[in-house]
């Protein structure tokens, strides 16, 4: 990450979050709930979300298998421009944790942050390029009226040169994020760095 951003209480500095009720303890969790841990995400022994969500592995477990094959999938949209959409939905969702962590994750792949200056600043008037406005907009419209998609908006994003693997890929990027930060904002709280 080239810098901090800071703005509306939204950043892309590494957050911890802390559920509000009691976690699982690692060292006492069964053989299914550690083998679900471990195919869910290098660091899930360890965070408060994981442990959490453990108490039902098979929930957590497809939970983590959707992520995975929508987040990491080869082909379809480029990876960052998923994390973009993930940003958007988390900012207009109120969701900091998520927000900073899909932040971080379309810098480091995309090897530039002006956009998510733009997203924390105002979403509503976020994108460098006409594709990342058809994002930005398509991603927030999708988080504030979801039953008022229709033709017209898809029809944009291919105006900005996303072709049908790209759009399905957004859908199901902004989809699995309006879940997630409702998990996130009803489960526990962002933790942020000690000054």
């Amino acid at each position: 990450m080239s810098r901090i951003i800071k703005s509306h209480g939204f950043t892309n500095e590494t957050l911890g979050w802390d559920a509000w009720l009691d976690v699982v303890n690692v060292e006492t969790a069964t053989p299914e709930q550690i083998a679900v841990l471990e195919e869910s995400h290098p660091q899930a022994k360890v965070s408060d979300y994981y442990l959490f969500l453990i108490h039902q592995p098979e929930i957590l477990r497809q939970r983590s298998a959707a992520f995975n094959a929508i987040m990491y999938a080869p082909g379809g949209m480029p990876r960052a421009e998923r994390e973009l959409g993930a940003t958007v939905v988390s900012r207009i969702n109120g969701c900091v944790y998520c927000a900073s962590v899909h932040a971080q994750r379309y810098t480091q792949l995309a090897k530039q942050d002006a956009v998510i200056e733009q997203v924390f600043e105002n979403p509503h008037t976020a994108g460098t390029t006409p594709r990342e406005q058809a994002i930005t907009k398509f991603s927030i419209d999708l988080t504030e009226r979801p039953a008022d998609i229709s033709a017209a908006d898809i029809k944009a994003l291919k105006d900005a040169g996303l072709n049908d693997a790209d759009v399905l890929d957004l859908l199901h990027s902004d989809a699995i994020f309006a879940w997630a930060n409702r998990l996130m904002l009803n489960l526990g709280e962002p933790v942020f760095p000690a000054q």
